[in-house]
């Protein structure tokens, strides 16, 4: 079983007081629902759970008056084996995107305060169904993305103290002992290889086999097509697939990874692909990684909207794009050129995105500076480089002795631990998940 970072989250959410309901998003085939079942199985006496997809007729329960006393007796009706006690049972509304009135119930459940109620969906940001009234206010929510490299180093059962080790040498900023780091290396190259899907990290595990992981990566990329075709409208359908589906050549087989829509057809223009693209962030399949025109903060402020590059949400899926024989060059090292940058650029986004930063990027063709990523903490900007040898980070160190407010900066590399007097902190590549 593959031990997840939403179960500490989860915890934390039943021991409030006056607790809300909970949403919990983000993108499908992601552990959402699994992660749920193992918590409520632990946690509670009972699960009392809906899939609104599995089971359509199940909206007839959030039919009529939303009253939790007519909702719980519609339940128990349904659920006649169930003894639904609150404190002791779980509420469990999956695919919630799919019952708008189940969405505007959760105001009633919060307000009654006597049940914990839990939903999760993997669609909510499209208004594919709009609830009647949606309940703000009353819900938390926790987004739950594939497996980041912490996680997948569980599953493949390395030991605590191994994994612990790691977050005391970026703690104490002590090199890491080269046969560690090496071993990492091997690690962190199966995991972009695998990517975080849950479905395509228990099929390595169980198998060992690469074919098989990218068969599991080959169906789960045509599940999201399939989601695209079934809830994009009918305008947004072809653009949003063809825009989804360029992504790893506008990452991998170029320098220059801004999103450019000359590389969906010839001739296209922002005009005509920029609301596709909003839908794709919207569904949670994309991230958009934003031109910042000044590194300062706020870097909102000063970002273009017009200007960005775009990621996949999990590299599972970004590699699945791609012949199979580039899952054989991560894995033995033969990776060069353009797509070697390109993928531990896309590594340390995917790394940075799922500790719930918003990204942004920097370029002047005047001065010929140029960072990867810049993001934000505890209101002070951090720039970071990714770089796929060892080579200098130039406009790194200039515009850290430029800028007085950045109070550090990242190096990422294949290399160890250290810190220059100008405040460039350089880190193995695998670091980005610990940061």
């Amino acid at each position: 079983m593959l031990k997840r970072k939403l179960t500490n989250q989860l915890e934390n959410w039943v021991s409030t007081k006056n607790k809300k309901c909970l949403i919990v998003q983000g993108a499908r085939q992601t552990g959402k629902t699994f992660a749920i079942e193992r918590f409520a199985e632990a946690k509670y006496e009972e699960l009392v759970e809906i899939n609104f997809k599995q089971t359509p007729s199940a909206v007839e329960i959030f039919s009529g008056d939303l009253t939790v006393e007519t909702m719980v007796l519609a339940l128990r009706f349904r659920f006649p084996d169930k003894k639904i006690i609150p404190g002791k049972t779980l509420i469990f509304l999956d695919e919630i995107q799919e019952c708008e009135e189940a969405i505007t119930s959760l105001k009633f459940w919060a307000l009654d305060n006597q049940y914990d109620v839990m939903a999760s969906g993997s669609l909510l940001g499209i208004d594919y169904k709009r609830a009647s009234s949606y309940p703000v206010g009353y819900v938390d929510y926790l987004r739950m993305y594939g497996l980041d490299f912490e996680e997948f180093l569980w599953s493949i059962g390395l030991s605590e103290t191994v994994i612990g080790s790691l977050h005391s040498y970026l703690k104490t900023m002590k090199p890491i002992p080269d046969s560690v780091h090496k071993q990492m290396m091997q690690y962190y190259r199966l995991y972009i290889a695998t990517g975080g899907m849950p479905e395509a990290v228990q099929k390595y595990i169980d198998t060992k086999d690469f074919r098989d992981v990218d068969s599991v990566q080959k169906n789960l990329l045509q599940g999201y097509q399939y989601d695209i075709a079934h809830y994009a409208t009918a305008e947004e359908k072809v653009k949003a697939e063809k825009c989804y589906l360029t992504l790893a050549k506008q990452l991998l087989d170029k320098e220059n990874h801004k999103f450019q829509y000359k590389e969906i057809e010839h001739g296209a223009r922002a005009q005509k692909y920029y609301s596709s693209i909003e839908w794709l962030l919207r569904a949670d399949m994309v991230q958009l990684c934003k031109l910042v025109t000044d590194v300062k903060y706020d870097l909102e402020d000063y970002a273009r909207n017009d200007f960005f590059r775009a990621y996949t949400t999990d590299l599972s899926l970004l590699v699945s794009m791609k012949d199979f024989s580039l899952k054989q060059h991560i894995v033995e090292n033969t990776l060069s050129g353009n797509t070697k940058g390109g993928l531990y650029e896309c590594a340390v986004a995917d790394a940075l995105h799922k500790k719930g930063y918003n990204l942004y990027f920097y370029k002047n063709e005047t001065t010929k500076k140029e960072l990867d990523f810049i993001i934000q903490v505890d209101g002070k900007v951090v720039p970071i480089e990714v770089k796929s040898g060892k080579t200098k980070a130039n406009s790194l160190s200039s515009i850290i002795k430029k800028e007085k407010n950045i109070p550090y900066a990242y190096k990422f590399m294949d290399g160890n631990i250290g810190v220059s007097e100008d405040g460039i902190i350089t880190m193995p590549l695998y670091m980005a998940t610990f940061i």
